[in-house]
């Protein structure tokens, strides 16, 4: 039986964060990985793949996070795509700005272990590790 594959967007504009996320998430069969850079590239990508969850990171270049994601709510498909935020960024402000458009969660990159974001974001997959 063919595993059905689950599109993921990462935009995160550090390359080791990227690297990182990109290692763990190998190791699920049926996952597709697009990365962006800034939130501009992001938005892009987003309504072109349509994935099934977009990890997103809020400073940015271009275009932060809270900004994307705004745009996003805008478009039809965007409104229910889940989003997963995932910041050095730990402000009460920006937090609850990211919950009142939907956010599943809000991640400080500093208090969590890779495999626990991983897991997190497997979860909202409804992805399956391998191991």
């Amino acid at each position: 039986m063919k595993t059905a594959t689950k599109k993921l967007l990462i935009v995160e504009d550090e390359s080791s964060v990227n690297y990182a996320l990109s290692l763990k998430f190998k190791l699920f069969p049926g996952i597709e990985l697009f990365y962006a850079k800034d939130g501009q590239e992001g938005l892009r990508m987003a309504l072109e793949k349509k994935p099934n969850v977009i990890l997103l990171d809020i400073v940015m270049p271009k275009m932060d996070g809270i900004e994307m994601f705004k745009r996003l709510r805008q478009d039809d498909w965007g409104k229910s795509v889940k989003v997963i935020i995932l910041s050095n960024l730990s402000d009460p402000n920006k937090e609850q700005e990211a919950k009142n458009l939907g956010a599943e969660d809000y991640i400080i990159k500093a208090e969590w272990k890779i495999n626990d974001i991983v897991a997190k974001v497997a979860k909202s997959l409804e992805l399956s590790n391998i191991n």
